[in-house]
């Protein structure tokens, strides 16, 4: 994902210009139906949905329809990806959870590998740690910490559910500052974020656009962002990593995946849609205001970053003791 993100656009508009006028002759007759395992109104719903008008556009005026099935941490959603005929009229919008699944459910209905297509991993949005100003006096990493050893367990961080990307990355922080906290996991990020401002959780790890209007209001206070590099959404926030956790490193990546045996003709077609959908004006502008990074990956480097990601998860997961039925 580190490699240039113009180039790779433009690479992408220009095989977008090349193809449309074969794709405009022969657009399917069926919509594309576009899975979201996670429920409407989430962050990759947002991402989802402020695309379709341009990637039907792209995909030469095909509909696009997209539907929402949550339930177990994606699971049920990517299960009916899984089971779709892999015919280019079916695919799916997934994020970190897809690839922590196997590492924390005791039993899964498929194959996180073998069971998908990789398409491309299509960009992120930044994590940002935050804390409630009337619990928390610290300002930075090193006065959190240092607060945090001088009372284990004393304090309790918040998360969107057990086994979520958002407790892994609440328990990534636990392990590289070591330090002790007590978990309190909710049913979603809103609720987890009502009460962090209401003082019933202490500090927690949330997306940076749902975290940005309170950090204005001055109801949350961000500790640092906590991928590997600062974002211009919010450019005075440093990161985790450079206030003295070289290692801490995470952020919440979506993909663009289908079911398994998607032949080639079909992942290109939808790949370079991809592409040219959110490399529109419109689409560019909403994921800026969003602080959603857009970068767009081969399939080839899609499938390589699923087991490394994959791997990296089953380590933390395993450290961390989670396990789910």
């Amino acid at each position: 994902m580190q490699t240039s993100i113009s180039r790779r656009l433009a690479l992408g508009a220009i095989a977008q210009a090349c193809t449309f006028t074969t794709w405009a002759q022969s657009v399917p007759d069926k919509p594309l139906r576009i899975i979201l395992p996670i429920g409407a109104g989430s962050g990759v719903d947002a991402i989802a949905r402020v695309a379709a008008p341009s990637l039907m556009k792209a995909l030469g005026g095909q509909p696009v329809v997209m539907e929402n099935l949550p339930g177990a941490g994606g699971i049920t959603g990517a299960s009916a990806l899984a089971k779709a005929v892999p015919d280019g009229l079916t695919i799916g919008i997934v994020s970190n959870n897809h690839v922590i699944n196997p590492s924390v459910f005791k039993k899964m209905p498929y194959d996180t590998l073998a069971d998908f297509t990789p398409i491309s991993i299509m960009g992120a949005t930044p994590f940002v740690l935050v804390v409630n100003p009337t619990k928390i006096a610290a300002k930075n990493v090193k006065e959190l910490i240092a607060l945090l050893k001088a009372k284990p367990d004393a304090y309790n961080y918040g998360s969107s559910g057990n086994g979520t990307v958002i407790h892994l990355a609440g328990e990534m922080f636990v392990d590289e500052a070591q330090v002790k906290i007590r978990h309190i996991p909710y049913k979603g990020t809103g609720a987890m974020v009502t009460d962090l401002i209401g003082g019933q959780v202490d500090l927690g790890v949330v997306s940076l656009p749902a975290a940005q209007a309170h950090l204005k209001s001055g109801a949350l206070r961000a500790i640092g962002l906590c991928g590997s590099a600062r974002t211009p959404a919010a450019p005075d926030i440093p990161t985790i990593a450079e206030q003295g956790l070289p290692n801490y490193s995470i952020e919440g990546w979506f993909a663009v995946v289908g079911p398994a045996k998607l032949p080639a003709d079909q992942v290109k077609r939808i790949h370079d849609a991809f592409v040219a959908a959110y490399a529109t004006s419109e689409v560019k502008e909403a994921m800026a205001k969003q602080g959603n990074v857009v970068n767009p990956t081969s399939p080839e480097v899609a499938t390589q970053f699923f087991r490394s990601e994959m791997a990296r998860y089953a380590v933390l997961a395993k450290k961390s003791g989670i396990t789910l039925d």
